[in-house]
């Protein structure tokens, strides 16, 4: 049995999340179903890096998947690109140690959430269009507590399935940009909704509604109900997944 790797990217717009979730259409089930057909419709189950949530977009996505058969891969590439929906595209596809997970073994993932303040109707689904004037510099030094900070359970979604709310953030930074702002991100891990949940509540720091002691006292609360709401999933993209130096063989 060989383990092989696919890296791929997707706009999120039209499914319901990464993972396959009864009656409803997600990328995880378009892959395993091209991939089923170009194994002579022998079941192929594929394992992702990953869990994104419904509407979010993935610019940098690796999953994987086991097989006898013996793939060649540029040619696998060209059949999966030619099955699968435009908003899908399957970027290079490898064998790799049989060891190697694409989820466990991820060391950091890095997103992006994006803000336009002019109406924009070429980027109107991965980005969101808000007239909002931000305090980046006093946002930034949320974000500084931010990468102090280890315990997130004030920005996971409740009731989630966890052994712990402990994350290590790498990076953490608003950008202005000409039409807007990006918010970057990277961590070992993220909870469910954290990322959109830190947006919004940075949102609040930068418009005057949520001062840098409020943050602070959020930030130790351990409480969801506290920090600020989820900004809509169509602006955020993990935009980075990265393994170990040399788990690719480069």
């Amino acid at each position: 049995m060989k383990r092989y790797f696919i890296h791929l990217s997707y706009k999120g717009t039209n499914y319901c999340g990464w993972q396959i979730q009864a009656g409803q259409n997600s990328v995880q089930e378009e892959i395993e179903n091209a991939l089923t057909k170009l194994n002579s419709n022998k079941k192929i189950e594929i394992t992702g890096c990953g869990r994104t949530d419904t509407g979010v977009h993935a610019h940098d996505f690796y999953a994987h998947f086991d097989s006898d058969a013996d793939w060649e891969t540029a040619h696998l590439v060209y059949k999966l690109n030619l099955i699968l929906p435009a908003d899908i595209a399957v970027f290079d596809v490898f064998e790799t140690n049989p060891e190697l997970h694409a989820r466990f073994s991820a060391i950091s993932r890095s997103y992006e959430y994006r803000i336009h303040v002019k109406k924009d109707a070429f980027i109107s689904e991965i980005s969101w269009y808000q007239k909002l004037n931000l305090d980046i510099e006093k946002i930034n030094k949320a974000c500084q507590m931010i990468l102090a900070h280890t315990n997130f359970e004030c920005f996971s979604k409740v009731h989630t399935d966890v052994t712990n709310f402990n994350c290590t953030i790498h990076a953490c930074e608003w950008i202005k940009t000409e039409n807007g702002f990006v918010f970057r991100i990277s961590a070992n891990r993220f909870l469910r909704n954290m990322v959109r949940a830190i947006t919004g509540t940075l949102i609040e720091v930068g418009t005057g509604k949520i001062s840098l002691e409020e943050f602070k006292k959020i930030l130790d609360s351990n409480n969801r109900s506290m920090a600020g709401v989820s900004v809509p999933a169509h602006g955020l993209s993990l935009v980075k997944v990265t393994y170990p130096e040399g788990s690719f063989g480069n």
